[in-house]
């Protein structure tokens, strides 16, 4: 039936976290509305929907980098994106 792509469990928990941090983000947003806006360390008024983008665009080029540059294992980029994650939603 997915045959199409190779769903190894690493590829299906990745995808599971994805949906489940935007599921999270979108019950906060309906049980508070518009109460997430402020200014951050690189200067942008961003929303909690933008931080998310954010934090997984960067974790996304932290693996492509580590990947390219010194491949596996992926432990210390796993370890680098949680930081960049958590860097984003206190403080950008």
């Amino acid at each position: 039936m997915l045959t199409w792509m190779a769903w190894t469990w690493p590829t299906g928990l990745f995808f599971i976290g994805v949906f489940t941090a935007m599921a999270i983000i979108t019950v906060i947003e309906i049980k508070k509305p518009g109460t997430s806006a402020r200014k951050g360390a690189l200067g942008l008024v961003t929303t909690r929907g933008d931080r998310l983008f954010l934090s997984l665009m960067g974790s996304a080029w932290i693996f492509l980098a580590w990947l390219g540059i010194v491949g596996t294992p992926l432990w210390i980029p796993l370890g680098l994106a949680l930081i960049w994650g958590t860097f984003c939603f206190l403080k950008v």
